[in-house]
């Protein structure tokens, strides 16, 4: 059972930057997906950034939603089983509740990877309040 951990959410004023960390346990592969999904109140959970581990290394490529390209930077530290997301010039509509998930590889279309049925293990959340 993959059982994740986030930490570094918190409350920034509008421009200015946070750093999640999420750490996997109970799978010993470095072969994995693993990304940031996000949900305000009252709006669907949405995918911010996902990244495809091959062998520990970000080769397998990086997805990011649109509306944070060029803002957030996803990462991964294979050493210490952790993926980070780096959120920069940060704005009032990023404030929402801050999920990691992980999923062991399969066949996964382009167009899934940011979609959350792809994924079957969940962390708890960490917030992110953006304000204006």
């Amino acid at each position: 059972q993959v059982q994740l951990v986030e930490s570094g959410g918190g409350s920034v004023q509008a421009g200015g930057s946070l750093r999640l960390s999420c750490t996997a346990s109970g799978y010993t592969s470095s072969t994995y997906y693993m990304g940031w999904f996000r949900q305000a109140p009252g709006k669907e959970r949405e995918g911010v950034a996902t990244i495809v581990s091959l062998g520990g290394s970000s080769q397998g490529g990086t997805y990011y939603a649109d509306s944070v390209k060029g803002r957030f930077t996803i990462s991964q530290d294979n050493a210490k089983n952790t993926v980070y997301l780096q959120m920069n010039s940060l704005k009032p509509e990023d404030t929402a509740m801050y999920f990691c998930a992980f999923a062991r590889p399969r066949p996964t279309p382009v167009s899934m990877m940011l979609n959350p049925e792809t994924y079957n293990f969940w962390g708890q959340g960490t917030q992110v309040t953006v304000s204006s």
